[in-house]
């Protein structure tokens, strides 16, 4: 654990974090620092992940690493009425920690040059042939009964021409996020009915898909299915993806957690965050797939604020442990 000194000294203390989340909301303020960006406020007081609206309102958004992060956020916002996306302004301005400018800064740059989002993306997916077409925090049909009659959307959403047709990529992007906080309601028992009728899922463990920390990844899959299996849609194929970054450890848990679930012959795909970055730097020689690596994976940020700490009060930065 990062001791408390240092995250009162950076303003971002939240009581009951756990290690990777203490490190993701410093890593956050660090960031904002080393570019002497202002902080927002709090209750009257600076919060250390949050920007100041003179630099995270538009035409700034020093949220966003990249003119087409910048384009593409804009772009989702002003087309929000007719799609329904859930993007809540000023948070999605101003909050550093938020997965929804994450979703853009990474995926901003590719949804405007498919040709580099074909090489990023089949380096991760090798039946990828052509990226057609890449969309964020998108749905079908939310609280449409033809899918999941709930407001699930995919954070990512990926369609391309592949190894088995037209074929799509439905991506839940986490941060700091533990999969934890408020299930959605599910009194009608809909949920379950859905996923007794696709039988990708062992009966057994609808209790478990039903709770929290699984229950956001199962609806999201189960919006990939009906989507697949909607005639309408004209889909050949279609995965559903958590994404998420190395260090956390809850989300690797509960994507462990759900393939124990899941029936012979069904997948389910987790990837990291640094896989994703990771080849994107190999297939661009642009800068912004280093600047998003450093914005939210780079360790070196918060290994020197603990490596400047007493020898006592070290935590040991590679070795996070989460219980």
């Amino acid at each position: 654990m990062i001791p408390r000194s240092v995250l009162d000294a950076h303003h971002v203390h939240v009581r009951g974090d756990n290690p990777w989340q203490q490190r993701a909301r410093l890593h956050q303020a660090l960031w904002r620092e080393q570019y002497s960006l202002p902080a927002g406020l709090h209750n009257g007081s600076p919060l250390g992940l949050r920007l100041h609206s003179s630099v995270a309102q538009p035409p700034e958004l020093r949220n966003y690493l990249s003119a087409p992060a910048r384009e593409q956020v804009q772009k989702a916002v002003a087309d929000a009425p007719r799609t329904g996306a859930l993007l809540s302004r000023p948070r999605l301005w101003a909050d550093l920690l938020s997965s929804q400018p994450l979703c853009f800064n990474l995926f901003g740059p590719l949804a405007a040059d498919l040709e580099l989002a074909t090489t990023t993306l089949s380096q991760i997916w090798p039946d990828i042939r052509a990226v057609r077409d890449i969309r964020f925090e998108w749905s079908p049909g939310r609280n449409d009964a033809a899918y999941t009659a709930n407001r699930s959307a995919f954070d990512v959403f990926i369609e391309y021409d592949g190894d088995h047709g037209h074929s799509f990529i439905g991506i839940e992007v986490k941060y700091h996020e533990d999969l934890r906080g408020t299930p959605a309601s599910n009194k009608d028992g809909r949920y379950i009915e859905i996923a007794k009728r696709t039988a990708a899922f062992d009966p057994s463990t609808f209790p478990l898909l039903s709770a929290l920390p699984l229950q956001q990844i199962w609806l999201d899959r189960l919006l990939a299915l009906r989507l697949i299996d909607n005639d309408n849609d004209g889909w050949d194929a279609g995965t559903f993806v958590l994404l998420y970054p190395v260090g956390n450890t809850r989300c690797a848990a509960a994507a462990r957690d759900y393939q124990r679930c899941v029936t012979a012959g069904h997948t389910f795909e987790a990837c990291t965050l640094d896989e994703i970055v990771q080849a994107a730097q190999l297939a661009s020689t642009d800068a912004w797939p280093h600047e998003v690596h450093h914005r939210y994976l780079d360790p070196a940020l918060v290994n020197a604020v603990i490596k400047e700490l007493p020898l006592g009060e070290q935590t040991s930065p590679g070795r996070l442990r989460d219980g």
